[in-house]
């Protein structure tokens, strides 16, 4: 949320952000979507098949949180592949053979049982209906539920996705196909955090950590079709745009398109706020970046 704290109060969204989290197993810390949650008016639905990690979420969760024990995906049924390491699980089995190409991955990725699932469609859970924040991690098999997620797209206004750039997984969708999906339901890649990198072994792991493996990519809705967006939506990805992301010149982009339908100040207001703090934003993205 950076130091201009969130948007939400600035502009009277009618609705709270309502977040859908596709794999929402806390093992890699707080999610994406956190600076939304401490505004207060969020509501989080949360997807994840791993009983103990369905457990902690619901441990945490807020008063307006619900997490749900479905492996979303395809609506038909499916092995789940237990990997050594939690995280590694996956309605793929782990392709050992990329696997081996680097450090801790083959014992990471051994399989140590598999169990039949049944999944579901995103497009028919009930209480998704209206989404305007998808956060997918289900290792492998984004694309099998972006694919069954065509109807609600059509609400979101962002989407946080892991992607890959080596099949991690036995017949994985990879980073490109992805990103022609999300572009042919009317988004556009706004930029991918964090990157992740590894070495070739056996070179010494850290030595040189250059190969791409996998990263989020962060999708928004395509900014060249404002007309295809309704007002609700402006202010939706306005405030997701600033809070998660520090997107400025996006809210910036996004408000006077509002502004010049709803004769609101909000454009003003916002250049105001940032003309304020340019000195600090520019400090605080250069410490980022460092």
């Amino acid at each position: 949320m950076g130091i201009l704290g969130s948007l939400y109060p600035l502009l009277k969204l009618t609705h709270p952000i309502t977040i859908a989290d596709i794999g929402a197993n806390p093992i890699d810390g707080a999610p994406p979507y956190a600076p939304l949650m401490k505004t207060g008016h969020t509501r989080i639905i949360g997807f994840e098949p791993q009983a103990d990690a369905l457990a902690q979420l619901n441990k945490m969760k807020g008063p307006n949180d619900l997490y749900l024990p479905h492996a979303v995906g395809d609506g038909k049924r499916h092995t789940l592949y237990h990997t050594l390491a939690p995280g590694m699980t996956s309605l793929l089995k782990p392709d050992a053979h990329i696997l081996s190409m680097f450090h801790n991955f083959p014992r990471w990725g051994t399989v140590q049982g598999t169990e039949e699932i049944d999944t579901v469609r995103f497009d028919d859970i009930p209480g998704t209906e209206h989404i305007d924040y998808l956060k997918l991690d289900v290792q492998g098999g984004e694309l099998l539920v972006l694919e069954h997620a065509v109807n609600r797209l059509k609400q979101v206004v962002v989407v946080q996705t892991e992607v890959e750039f080596l099949p991690m997984y036995e017949n994985q969708p990879l980073f490109s196909d992805i990103d022609q999906f999300m572009r042919r339901q009317g988004f556009i890649l706004h930029r991918m955090e964090p990157i992740q990198r590894r070495t070739l072994s056996p070179t010494p792991p850290f030595i040189g950590l250059n190969q791409w493996l996998w990263a989020d990519a962060i999708y928004y809705r395509d900014l060249s079709k404002l007309d295809a967006m309704t007002n609700e939506q402006l202010l939706s990805l306005a405030i997701i745009a600033h809070d998660c992301y520090d997107s400025y010149d996006v809210v910036m982009y996004l408000l006077i398109e509002y502004d010049k339908r709803c004769g609101t100040p909000y454009s003003t207001q916002y250049r105001n706020v940032l003309s304020h703090t340019e000195g600090q934003i520019s400090y605080e993205r250069g410490s980022k970046q460092a």
